[in-house]
């Protein structure tokens, strides 16, 4: 595959605001009214519980809870929607469901809410995505994941902290980890705008590099005998419509004697 041009498109901007949009509408709407949605996180083992699945990343606890996963997002999504551009909506709804799942699975009798499994879904497939395709600017992306979030990876761990779920992390990150390497492996060419830019490009067959000497200085060489040939050669005309062929000849004649033209 031929290195992409990675350009800015609408969804790099809209994915990370509606997302945040959603949250934080929820988040208000639940304090507000005091709708005790946190009753509709994923509880796991529990028939009940499985709709924590779909509903879970849109809920927090606290102002600090909803503070850092929405930083979060709003690094991770715009890296994921721009540099992946074929591919962020199933990261996304498959990160989405699978580390539901997985909580759901593994999780403590207790409600697990939060978009924290997405988070780390991001950050393990941007990460491993960047580093299986070894191209430098998608390598790049899994360096500055590493920089911004590889603390978090102390957050997978049993009692880390009293009121995590290192459940949803632990799922999220093994989800993100199965999408980098469960989708098709992407190749990249190097971009060449230019002939002479590729490794295979050949100079002496080029014929402009040809005008150049051994020092790189430019020598313009003389037209090639065949080129004169070919202006010297006979033209002939045909048409479909008449299945004739004309001869025509040239002859130059000294200024005082009568240019004569034959024709067959």
């Amino acid at each position: 595959m031929q290195e992409k041009k990675f350009e800015y498109h609408h969804a790099v901007f809209l994915v990370p605001f509606l997302s945040l949009l959603a949250i934080w509408a929820v988040y208000f709407l639940n304090w507000k009214y005091f709708l005790q949605l946190n009753e509709y996180g994923i509880y796991p083992r529990t028939l009940s519980g499985l709709k924590g699945v779909l509903f879970s990343p849109f809920l927090h606890g606290d102002i600090s809870h909803i503070v850092n996963n929405s930083i979060a997002l709003l690094v991770l999504l715009p890296l994921l929607v721009f540099f992946y551009k074929d591919r962020y909506v199933k990261v996304l709804l498959l990160g989405w469901l699978l580390s539901g799942l997985g909580t759901w699975l593994i999780g403590r009798p207790s409600f697990h809410i939060g978009a924290s499994g997405l988070v780390y879904v991001l950050t393990s497939f941007l990460f491993f995505s960047g580093i299986r395709t070894k191209y430098y600017r998608l390598m790049a992306v899994s360096f500055i994941v590493v920089v911004i979030y590889g603390s978090s990876v102390w957050y997978m761990f049993p009692d880390v902290k009293e009121g995590v779920s290192w459940e949803g992390h632990l799922s999220g990150f093994l989800i993100g980890v199965l999408l980098a390497f469960g989708f098709e492996k992407q190749t990249y060419e190097p971009y060449y705008k230019y002939d002479w830019q590729r490794p295979d490009f050949d100079a002496s067959k080029d014929a402009f590099m040809k005008h150049f000497d051994e020092n790189g200085h430019f020598n313009p060489k003389p037209e090639e005998e065949e080129q004169l040939q070919q202006v010297q050669e006979d033209t002939f005309f045909t048409s479909s419509s008449l299945p004739l062929s004309f001869k025509i000849h040239y002859q130059e004649k000294p200024a005082d004697e009568t240019e004569t033209e034959t024709k067959e």
